[in-house]
């Protein structure tokens, strides 16, 4: 446990894989700002100290996932004519299932507040499920162009998809149901092929 006065380094993403650890175990009703603190062995008004209480944190760590999931789906752009199109698509559905996804997802989904400010967030320009799409359909345009997608493949329709099963896997998995990644991987498949 960190002593008291002494700053605790990277606190947000300390607090924020606590929680993702605390979701993982306990699902969404054994999230509170104790169990992450005490799961992030740190001091248990920190997460009080850097946000305005339990729904703007919960806000927060599904912006930043949201964030670096976008991010993953952007890097696709320099593997355009590189490895196999359905192993890089793989990649970026499973980092949408992928950190916590699925209980983060449903933790949102649990307290208004902070689903009332992750669309605020979404709908003034951050990444989201939108910004994955486009990537992935942009990516698909390109691997097109190079011949290494069958022509029939429609981008939008596949990135859609592949987002639109994601967004529904997230919203129908908690602690105890099937892993939802094997889902995505095969979905992948059929649309693109291997």
């Amino acid at each position: 446990m960190s002593p008291r006065g002494v700053a605790t380094p990277d606190v947000r993403e300390r607090l924020f894989a606590a929680a993702e650890r605390v979701l993982e175990k306990g699902g969404p009703g054994a999230l509170t700002s104790r169990a992450v603190t005490s799961e992030a062995e740190c001091a248990k008004g920190l997460l009080h100290t850097h946000f305005a209480g339990l729904d703007e944190f919960v806000a927060e760590l599904c912006l930043d996932r949201f964030a670096r999931t976008a991010t993953k789906a952007e890097a696709l752009s320099g593997l355009v004519g590189n490895g196999s199109v359905a192993k890089n698509l793989q990649a970026v559905a499973l980092a949408l299932l992928g950190s916590g996804g699925p209980a983060v997802a449903g933790l949102a989904m649990t307290r208004p507040a902070a689903a009332l400010r992750i669309r605020e967030a979404l709908e003034a320009g951050a990444p989201g499920f939108a910004a994955v799409q486009d990537a992935i359909a942009d990516y698909l345009v390109a691997e097109l162009r190079l011949g290494r997608v069958a022509p029939a493949v429609d981008p939008q329709a596949v990135a859609l998809a592949l987002v639109g099963a994601a967004h529904h896997l997230l919203l129908t998995s908690w602690p105890g149901t099937p892993d939802p990644r094997t889902q995505m991987t095969h979905l992948v498949v059929a649309l693109v092929g291997g």
